[in-house]
C-alpha cells in the first residue's frame, strides 16, 4: 500500500525521532511545548499508520522494536535534512554566497564593476553571472536575481527600486564641433546630427530645460540610431554627431577634453535608474547587499557628475 504522506504524516515522524532522541514522551513534551498524553498519542497514531509497533513501552523506559530502530533512522535522517535546509536558507539570508544573476545594459558595465568589486573581496563564497544586455531579458525564464534598467519603466509585475537620478548631457566630439561648429540654442539641434539611442521607428525629440524659461522641445533626427549606448558613444568619439550621456560616463571625457559639452546652460530630463527583482520580500542577502553596493556608488558618482553649467566650456 502506498503511504500517505501528509504534512501531519511527517510531523508525526520528526515528533517521533525526538522522542527516541531524548528517551521519553515527557523530555519531548517539554521541548515541543505538549502534553505527554498528546506525545503519547501522536505516537500511537503514527504506529496505526504504519502498521506496526515502533516503540515497547514500560514504567521506567522506552525501547525501539526491531522495525522501529529502522524506521528511527530514517526519521532522524529526515529531520536532520530538515535542520540542515533551515541552516542554509539562514545562511543564504544573512550572508552574501553563491552565485548572483545580475542583468544590465551594456554601458552599465563600467559601473556595475565598480559598484560590485569590493562586495566580491569581502565575500570569497559570492560569484556573479553577468548578463550585460541592452535588449529587455525575462527574469523569470532567465533565473534572473536582480536587473538593471535605465529610463522609463513599462509596466510590469516586477518590483522596481530606484537608485539614483541620473543627469544627462548633450556632448559631442571635439571633430565634430571643428567640422560643423555647435548648436546655440536648442532649435539648433533641429540642423545638426543627433545620435539617437532608440530601437523605435518614430520621430525622436529633445525636451531642454532652463530656469525662469519654458521648456524648448526639438525634433531631432542623425545618421546614427541603435539600442546599444556604447556604440552610440563611440559613433560621437568618432565625431559623428552629438549624443546624449549619463553624466557619470562624460565627467571624465569632459575633464580629459576628449568631448565638449553641447548647450551646457541648459539640463534634459533626468533618467532614473532601477534595480528590479521578481519579488519585493524574503530577498537573500546576496541581493540585497548588491543593491545597497550599486545604490551607494551611484550616489557617490551622481555627487561628482557635471550638471547644468558646471561642465566643460561649450565650443567656441
Amino acid at each position: 500500500m502506498k503511504p500517505d504522506f501528509t504534512i501531519d504524516r511527517l510531523k508525526r515522524m520528526a515528533l517521533f525521532a525526538r522522542v527516541v532522541d531524548l528517551g521519553s514522551m515527557s523530555a519531548a513534551a517539554r521541548e515541543l511545548d505538549m502534553t505527554a498524553s498528546a506525545v503519547s498519542q501522536q505516537v500511537r497514531r503514527l504506529e496505526a499508520e504504519t502498521g506496526i509497533a515502533l516503540l515497547h513501552r514500560s514504567t521506567r523506559k522506552l525501547t525501539l522494536t526491531e522495525a522501529g530502530q529502522a524506521y528511527y533512522e530514517d526519521c532522524a535522517a529526515m529531520l536532520l535534512a530538515a535542520q540542515s535546509a533551515e541552516r542554509r536558507l539562514a545562511d543564504l539570508r544573512d550572508e552574501p554566497r553563491g552565485e548572483l544573476r545580475i542583468a544590465f545594459p551594456v554601458g552599465f558595465s563600467r559601473h556595475l564593476a565598480a559598484a560590485l568589486a569590493p562586495l566580491l573581496r569581502a565575500h570569497p563564497r559570492l560569484s556573479l553571472r553577468l548578463f550585460a544586455e541592452d535588449r529587455r531579458i525575462d527574469l523569470i525564464a532567465e533565473r534572473i536575481d536582480l536587473a538593471i534598467r535605465i529610463g522609463t519603466l513599462g509596466d510590469s509585475a516586477l518590483v522596481a527600486r530606484r537608485l539614483a537620478q541620473w543627469r544627462h548631457l548633450l556632448v559631442a566630439a571635439p571633430a565634430y564641433a571643428q567640422a560643423r561648429g555647435l548648436p546655440r540654442c536648442p532649435e539648433d539641434l533641429a540642423r545638426h546630427a543627433m545620435l539617437i539611442l532608440s530601437v523605435m521607428s518614430r520621430p525622436e525629440f529633445i525636451e531642454l530645460h532652463r530656469p525662469g524659461e519654458p521648456a524648448r522641445r526639438v525634433r531631432v533626427s542623425g545618421p546614427v540610431a541603435g539600442n546599444n549606448a556604447e556604440a552610440v558613444k563611440q559613433m560621437m568619439l568618432q565625431g559623428l554627431g552629438i549624443a546624449r550621456m549619463p553624466g557619470p560616463d562624460a565627467a571624465p571625457l569632459l575633464a580629459s577634453g576628449e568631448i565638449v559639452a553641447v548647450l551646457p546652460e541648459w539640463s534634459l530630463a533626468p533618467l532614473g535608474v532601477y534595480a528590479l527583482t521578481a519579488r519585493r520580500d524574503s530577498q537573500p542577502a546576496k541581493v540585497r547587499l548588491a543593491i545597497a553596493a550599486i545604490r551607494d556608488y551611484l550616489d557617490a558618482a551622481d555627487a561628482v557628475a557635471p550638471g547644468p553649467g558646471v561642465s566643460a566650456a561649450p565650443w567656441p
